[in-house]
């Protein structure tokens, strides 16, 4: 296992589902985020509207409006060895796309992978052991993301949606750096409310069904680490 100590944010009773081993529906039933150990945090060199390193929970909102207006993109390429999956960002979760293309555009995604797989559930990522990862994150660790729900933005197959933190976090709160997609092509539901849902894959989905079923141990981290890179389609 890796070094990585796992904290489980979410522990769900799922009633529609019944004929599963108490293992695999507990595992489905969980969106985990993944605490790293700190590191020295190193400069980065950006091009944004103001100074990355004032976000904080206080200026969080002010500073991804401010950005969103400035960079209106709303496609990525997610690459991983597997293949390439397109995903639309939607324009109306603003706060969630813009904060995707700052990360995007600062390069952390190409420094994380893909830390949790369950089939027929979820591929999570946005975390690693690398180095530039941890020092990214601990840059910006002292913001989270307002909650954007919309009634139409459910946790179909092929979504994209943010993890976050259960404990001590009434407001649902998403977590800037993890994301996950949604495999299970019945959807997730019993999210819907839970995270934010802020955009879907469009192409790829093959891809996202071979992430699905790679191998895994028993804490679902892949075997063999399945690193991505992140780029804003023009």
């Amino acid at each position: 296992m890796k070094s990585i100590k796992s904290l489980i944010v979410l522990s769900i009773i799922i009633f529609c589902f019944s004929c599963k081993e108490t293992d695999k529906s507990e595992s489905k039933n969980t969106i985990q985020k993944i605490e790293k150990k700190e590191t020295e945090p190193k400069k980065v060199n950006k091009k944004v509207s103001k100074d990355p390193d004032s976000i904080t929970n206080a200026t969080a909102v002010d500073f991804l409006i401010a950005y969103g207006k400035q960079h209106k993109e709303n496609k990525v390429r997610v690459k991983t060895r597997y293949g390439n999956m397109t995903v639309q960002l939607y324009d109306d979760v603003a706060l969630h796309r813009a904060n995707f293309i700052f990360l995007t555009q600062v390069g952390y995604f190409n420094h994380t992978c893909f830390h949790r797989v369950v089939a027929d559930f979820i591929v999570q990522g946005g975390n690693s052991e690398r180095p530039q990862a941890l020092e990214l994150r601990n840059k910006y660790e002292n913001y989270t993301i307002p909650p954007e729900f919309k009634s139409h933005r459910k946790h179909n197959y092929g979504a994209i949606a943010a993890a976050r933190e259960w404990e001590n976090n009434p407001l649902k709160k998403s977590n800037p750096f993890e994301f996950y997609f949604i495999q299970d092509k019945k959807g997730a539901h019993h999210l819907n409310g839970e995270h934010t849902v802020f955009g879907e894959i469009i192409d790829g989905f093959d891809v996202l069904d071979m992430l699905a079923h790679v191998k895994t141990g028993r804490d679902e981290w892949p075997l063999e680490d399945v690193y991505m890179e992140i780029e804003v389609v023009k």
